[in-house]
């Protein structure tokens, strides 16, 4: 009882003042509107983010008590997100619901968790009644203290650069529309920001929780400090070996499979219900609509576009690949982190 009492507090929806507090700091930062989307993009402790997730960060920091049994989701957002919410719903409720029942057939895997930084301040709590999962793009060095000093979990995912810059300017020009809340068509939008200005604003680091290579080595270090807390991932390798990783992903989550679950094949129909051609498949993903904050509406769809590794070759130049290949390469040099897929 104490546990949820404690759980409660820290996640009970905040007073009308200490919100209009928060978007009086929000209002002091620098901000730029490059993307010319529904709100200019605010730079807040080194990266850049929309002033209505910000003020769920700063809410967080200061209100969000963490819990030993939390699982955080952390990716900069196009990095798997979607994915890695699939997988680790179905492992953690494989006990719960065969296949036919369970929740990722009637629901976008981004309905069925709770956004750390959308969500706090506006729900009575996060965390979600059975599962564990907390999904966020905060960066490491700004996740709220409770987080980074508790012996919670973090899994994070990262994707090859040019893959990830090609599916974020993808999916952003479907916010292009001047509308707010207007339902964007994801094949179709109203109008379309340049490759080649998107292009440079990501390499300036202005993307959303950019830039993406801090955001990527602030985990990777986090990996190297505490490996029993902080999983560390690439997309590519998911990819490659999704049987291999959802086996290390249970491990590491603390739902490990039994030898009898492995031998009844449960990991292989956790990555054949997650896969992409599974879940772009099914109709709640075909037709349903994705709401955040009342200010933007997605089409389901727009969130499996491809998950395809290499598909930045159909859209970037080689020059274009040379310079973020290079802009990497130097970002990351020391840290023991391979740049490439």
């Amino acid at each position: 009882m104490a546990q949820n009492q404690a759980s409660n507090a820290s996640t009970q929806v905040v007073s009308p003042e200490t919100l209009e507090r928060v978007r009086e700091i929000i209002s002091t930062l620098p901000s730029d509107n490059c993307w010319k989307h529904v709100q200019p993009f605010c730079l807040y402790q080194g990266f850049w983010c929309y002033p209505f997730l910000l003020e769920g960060v700063i809410l967080a920091q200061e209100f969000f008590k963490a819990e030993p049994s939390d699982i955080f989701l952390c990716t900069p957002p196009k990095h798997g997100t979607t994915w890695i919410k699939a997988l680790t719903i179905a492992i953690v409720t494989r006990t719960r619901f065969d296949r036919s029942m369970s929740p990722l057939l009637s629901n976008l895997p981004h309905d069925i968790l709770h956004h750390l930084e959308e969500d706090f301040g506006k729900k009575p709590d996060v965390r979600v009644p059975g599962l564990p999962l907390i999904p966020t793009h905060i960066p490491y060095d700004s996740l709220p203290k409770s987080v980074k000093d508790s012996d919670c979990k973090i899994v994070y995912v990262r994707r090859e650069i040019k893959d990830a810059f090609t599916s974020e300017y993808n999916f952003s020009i479907s916010l292009s529309s001047k509308d707010r809340g207007e339902c964007h068509d994801y094949d179709e939008p109203s109008e379309s920001m340049p490759l080649e200005e998107a292009f440079e604003l990501f390499c300036e680091g202005k993307s959303l929780y950019g830039p993406c290579w801090d955001h990527i080595l602030g985990y990777w270090k986090a990996s190297l400090e505490r490996p029993g807390r902080v999983l560390f991932l690439k997309y590519e390798d998911l990819k490659k070996d999704t049987a291999f990783y959802v086996k290390k992903l249970a491990e590491f989550m603390g739902y490990p499979f039994s030898m009898e679950e492995e031998q009844e094949g449960v990991v292989q129909k956790i990555v054949d219900l997650c896969s992409f051609e599974n879940l772009s498949s099914l109709e709640v993903n075909k037709t349903g609509t994705f709401h955040r904050q009342g200010l933007l509406r997605f089409p389901n769809k727009s969130f499996f576009r491809k998950g395809e590794v290499g598909d930045w070759k159909n859209h970037l130049t080689p020059e274009m690949a040379e310079r973020l290949d290079k802009i990497m390469k130097d970002k990351l040099i020391g840290s023991g982190l391979s740049f490439s897929a």
